[in-house]
């Protein structure tokens, strides 16, 4: 594959063809820069996570079967994302010709209409101006509901019509999305939602690839390599998607969320890493990573929650800024930098959540959205406090209560207050600080508040709320 980003000189046929380049279809331009990569060990889809062993496999090889691929999968599970990253197995640049009427980017030496025909039979090579095409420009997608006929095969314009072209004449039509994407690639996404007569629409684009408008007897053999998505529940559902079309479909890509929580913190790092520095910086301890990620793993399980709709991954995000953007906001007020995020941070998850979870209405007894969400973070509290409680022996700080110790946490509260509280705490705190080991006021503060919603979580404590502070006792 040529890494070379500056366009190419030529700037006519006549260079073109003394340039030695040569016509190739779009599947097999990605398969050749696909396997010279391959070949080179170079990484394939970088940034995507989880994926190595499972989903990348069967991309790799669809590519080199040539196939179209449907991208099957819940929401959040980086379908549109591993589309359109396939543009990086094009060449860089490839050739069309210049000319302002041309509907589509005529291949140079091998053009589909009866212009570009005609403009390569009639003129000297030299007098045929040649243009580039980038390859991010090469890909095109489109939403499913609402699409009609017109939009992605095309129409008899009656414009033209009006104007004197024949009803017969190529020149009558008015291309839809995936004629002008000739040479490139298209994806359409939500493919059951697709109106059965454009689903019909596609039955030769994929078989022959050409293009049929209207039944009039104008054809094109178009290059394209085609990409769909859709939602297992909705594609799997009888007359949602045509038989036919579904035969058509070289191959079909099931995609997944993480299948370890590790792999959806790394995706959370990755996604965040430039959100964490600025004038308030904010630095998060790792079982904060670890519980936002967890309170996806619950929301996954959950029987109150419809898991054919799923859970995406931008729940996660979602939540994991919403818990930072509190932490800055308590960094800025009482200047503490790096502000770092606590367990009473996530009281603001409502924002974030509400809307991105759809309830089972047969399993919810109707418990409302809060409450579903305020069950799902106890609950991966529970779990992430117990694997440090296996570690660090952490029960024995709940002894520390028995003693009629008091202790008032809240997100705006400032670091300091907590080490003033603690100053007259027995030692066993420090079994705490172990968690997340450092000297900075602001992480023993966060520390000490997911001590207390874990032992709290175990029923060890109990907890009263009031004016959006908290306080645990026994």
């Amino acid at each position: 594959m040529s890494v070379a980003t500056e366009v190419p000189t030529a700037t006519n046929l006549r260079d073109l063809i003394d340039s030695g380049w040569r016509s190739q279809s779009v599947k097999q331009e990605l398969k050749k820069n696909f396997t010279e990569m391959l070949a080179s060990g170079k990484d394939l889809f970088p940034g995507i996570v989880g994926y190595e062993d499972t989903v990348i496999p069967e991309i790799n090889l669809a590519i080199l079967a040539q196939h179209d691929m449907l991208f099957l999968g819940e929401k959040g599970q980086a379908k549109s994302r591993l589309m359109r990253m396939l543009t990086r197995f094009l060449d860089p640049w490839v050739p069309y010709i210049d000319h302002p009427e041309l509907p589509v980017h005529e291949d140079p030496l091998a053009p589909i209409t009866s212009l570009g025909k005609r403009i390569v039979k009639e003129h000297a090579p030299e007098e045929v101006p040649i243009a580039w095409w980038h390859r991010d420009d090469r890909y095109s997608e489109r939403l499913s509901p609402g699409t009609k006929f017109a939009d992605i095969i095309g129409e008899i314009d009656p414009g033209k019509l009006t104007a004197g072209v024949s009803l017969g004449a190529e020149e009558a039509l008015s291309f839809g999305l995936i004629p002008r994407m000739h040479r490139g690639i298209f994806a359409m996404n939500e493919l059951p939602e697709l109106d059965d007569l454009v689903q019909v629409g596609l039955f030769n684009i994929l078989e022959e690839r050409d293009v049929q408008i209207r039944g009039y007897p104008i054809r094109f053999d178009i290059d394209i390599a085609i990409l769909f998505s859709a939602n297992p529940s909705t594609y799997n559902r009888s007359g949602k998607v045509i038989p036919q079309l579904k035969d058509r479909i070289g191959t079909i890509i099931q995609t997944h969320y993480p299948l370890q929580r590790d792999q959806g913190i790394e995706i959370l790092q990755q996604e965040v890493a430039a959100e964490m520095d600025g004038e308030y910086p904010v630095q998060v301890p790792y079982f904060m990573f670890q519980l936002i990620e967890e309170i996806t793993e619950q929301a996954r399980k959950s029987k109150y929650i419809d898991q054919q709709s799923g859970v995406s991954a931008r729940f996660s995000l979602a939540n994991f800024r919403t818990m930072i953007a509190s932490a800055r906001q308590r960094g800025i007020i009482h200047n503490e930098k790096p502000a770092v995020p606590r367990i009473s941070d996530l009281g603001h998850l409502y924002a974030s959540s509400l809307g991105k979870l759809e309830l089972d209405l047969m399993g919810t007894h109707q418990m409302s959205e809060k409450q579903v969400l305020d069950a799902v973070v106890a609950k991966a509290i529970e779990v992430v406090f117990a694997e440090y409680v296996q570690q660090h022996g952490l029960g024995e700080i709940a002894e520390i209560f028995r003693g009629g110790i008091r202790i008032e946490v809240g997100d705006l509260l400032p670091s300091s207050d907590y080490a003033e509280r603690l100053k007259t705490v027995p030692p066993a705190w420090k079994l705490a600080f172990e968690v997340n080991a450092s000297d900075n006021e602001a992480v023993r503060a966060s520390c000490v508040e997911f001590i207390l919603a874990g032992l709290y979580s175990l029923d060890r404590i109990s907890r009263a709320q009031r004016h959006g502070k908290i306080e645990y006792e026994l």
